[in-house]
């Protein structure tokens, strides 16, 4: 009979203290965001899929079809085009695909880019339901933004990693 009690008792004392979790919780203000009203605010480290980075002194694109970033993919998701113009030193890229089925987000294309040319973008609400949305041409996505615009708006180049040397 004790051990019966004993056993009540500490059923009793443990749906106390979880009633006092849950009412703890209940008065607490919610966090559910509604999504197609609101938004969450990205991170700055968040990686989107990549982007060409635009020169801020001429308005073209930075990358000059070295095709570094297309053996550096691990994926084989990146296919890099370009033509070497009269009086130019560099090629010019005329097409800069990325298939972002494939993408694994994994870095080493942004890494392996020199010229810092590539960039990860913020953009995180891509959503359909057709998989040809999400094969990119990122020259033409570059040169229509550029086009919209009227004119050639500056997008910084990305910030460097800070090394962290002990």
């Amino acid at each position: 009979m004790k051990k019966y009690l004993k056993e009540i008792g500490g059923g009793f004392y443990s749906l106390m203290l979880g009633m006092r979790v849950t009412l703890a919780q209940f008065f607490k203000p919610t966090v559910t965001v509604h999504y197609p009203h609101e938004s969450l605010k990205m991170t700055p480290r968040f990686r989107g899929h990549i982007e060409l980075v635009r020169d801020p002194k001429t308005g073209q694109a930075m990358c000059f079809a070295c095709k570094v970033c297309e053996k550096a993919c691990p994926s084989d998701c990146i296919i890099v085009e370009g033509v070497k113009k009269e009086g130019e030193k560099r090629k010019s890229v005329t097409e800069f695909k990325l298939d972002f089925t494939k993408c694994s987000l994994c870095g080493s294309c942004v890494e392996a880019c020199k010229s810092n040319a590539i960039q990860f973008s913020k953009a995180y609400n891509m959503v359909s339901m057709n998989k040809e949305d999400f094969i990119m041409n990122l020259f033409q996505k570059l040169e229509s933004e550029r086009s919209a615009d009227g004119q050639a708006t500056a997008t910084p180049p990305p910030e460097q990693p800070k090394s962290e040397v002990p």
